[in-house]
């Protein structure tokens, strides 16, 4: 197996710190820690040695296991779509197989593969006709592909402030944000820890919004023993390199519905449907797009499927044990999972960190200490609502025409509002999945590099 390769995430070389956009590209039972007996929690010798950055020795001098895993399973995947001369969809059956085993995976009762989550967000609101004039609910702690499949249909992203605790959107302040303009809830799973589905879907079935989950980051996890991306009208994954279940891109849309699964199986494929063959160019529905996935991602998808699981119930163990390690640290408050939760799929391990609690050691330089230590690290995402990039569509002559000046304004200024949010991207530290496929010690050690930081956090915020 080639597998693991040590010191690699996604192609990106892990010894190195993580700006913000490297690491974005990079669950657990929930609930479920006792189910796989823990042991009494044990404290490596560390906890006061020097830190790496002052001289001392690493507290993880090995490698985190390599992403993506692959084996001569994946080889043969390829080669077998390569020497069969069909590799598009339409012309296999790989794709199609995919589907299947996918829907099956997660109970969903219909797939729609697409070419990446981008896409599948894409298709899922092209099948709901969203477009100018239409507003879509998103959180603004979120990878910027969310924002972009609104504003790409001209419809306007409003922001919905973040929960603190969980770093998921405050499913509690959704109906203020509601107007006769609303057409879709769209909540993301951030790290691949469900949102607040209960509270979700009870505001969307009282105003009769449909919700799609942004689950590209969940594959998984689930909400009250259901997988996330079923609960609502769609589901939409990403099979994206750095994912849990990864083709290097890809993507697909999860429904019930029979309806808008046809509807989204046309739009994906340029308004064709799933019985037009050959050159019969007979097309439904008024737009589309091609957005489908290949022969070769979808015989590879497979082929990774075949680990995934065993893959998720690792992460959980070891993020479990992690979360235990944590809680003990002053200043260290690993995210919260709602009491729905019954499995995250910890695409990220996701903590707070109070810096107060650190002798003021602001979180770039102990993020610098954990590299030091053989730790990777990540400050997530910054406030994208207040970003130059999403401010700026106040000032696009296209919205300005649909909207007008003062609505665009309004609009503004209602999403600069989401102070909550601003205080996790303050805060935010984040662990790549790969580091939590590793054995238990990794755990271990990682809590001792936060714990040799604190015990010099007055030193390491002067060097």
């Amino acid at each position: 197996m080639n597998a693991l390769q040590p010191c690699e995430y996604g192609g990106i070389n892990m010894k190195r710190t993580f700006n913000r956009r490297d690491f974005i590209g990079t669950t657990s039972l929930a609930g479920a820690g006792l189910a796989f007996g823990l042991p009494q929690i044990t404290r490596g010798a560390g906890t006061a040695a020097k830190p790496a950055k002052l001289g001392g020795v690493k507290a993880h001098p090995g490698g985190f296991p390599g992403w993506p895993v692959y084996d001569q399973a994946e080889e043969k995947a390829l080669l077998d779509v390569l020497k069969s001369g069909r590799w598009f969809r339409g012309s296999g059956t790989a794709v199609a197989e995919f589907e299947k085993e996918y829907a099956g995976l997660t109970g969903a009762k219909h797939c729609v593969a697409t070419s990446c989550g981008t896409s599948a967000l894409t298709t899922a609101l092209g099948a709901l006709d969203i477009g100018p004039g239409d507003e879509v609910i998103i959180p603004p702690y979120t990878f910027i592909a969310t924002y972009n499949v609104v504003a790409l249909n001209y419809a306007l992203p409003v922001f919905v402030d973040t929960d603190p605790e969980s770093f998921q959107i405050d499913a509690n302040k959704i109906e203020a944000a509601i107007t006769k303009e609303t057409k879709a809830i769209l909540p993301v799973h951030i790290g691949g820890s469900p949102a607040d589905l209960d509270k979700i879907l009870a505001v969307a079935n009282q105003h009769k919004l449909p919700v799609i989950e942004d689950a590209c980051q969940a594959h998984l996890a689930e909400w009250r023993g259901r997988k996330v991306g079923t609960l609502g009208l769609a589901g939409c994954f990403s099979f994206q390199a750095s994912k849990n279940l990864n083709s290097g891109e890809g993507g697909a849309v999860l429904t019930d519905n029979p309806q808008f699964a046809e509807i989204c199986y046309n739009f994906h494929n340029q308004g064709r449907a799933k019985q037009v063959t050959g050159y019969d160019f007979t097309y439904s529905g008024s737009r589309g797009s091609n957005l489908r996935l290949s022969e070769f991602q979808g015989r590879l998808l497979l082929a990774q499927m075949t680990r995934v699981i065993e893959q998720t119930n690792r992460r959980t163990e070891n993020a479990n044990y992690l979360t235990r390690l944590l809680n003990e640290i002053p200043g260290i408050k690993p995210a919260k999972l709602y009491d729905g939760t019954t499995r995250s799929a910890y695409h990220l391990y996701m903590f707070s960190y109070d810096k107060d609690r650190f002798a003021g050691l602001d979180k770039g330089r102990f993020i610098s200490a954990l590299g030091a230590e053989g730790v990777p690290a990540s400050g997530g995402y910054g406030p994208m609502n207040t970003e130059a990039y999403v401010s700026g569509l106040a000032r696009n002559s296209r919205f300005l025409r649909v909207y007008g000046e003062k609505r665009m304004q309004q609009w503004l200024e209602q999403n600069r509002n989401c102070p909550q949010n601003d205080k996790v991207c303050e805060r935010a530290v984040w662990f790549a999945q790969n580091m939590l496929l590793g054995p238990r010690s990794d755990m271990e050690q990682i809590a001792d590099a936060i714990r040799k930081i604190q015990s010099h956090a007055g030193a390491l915020a002067k060097a």
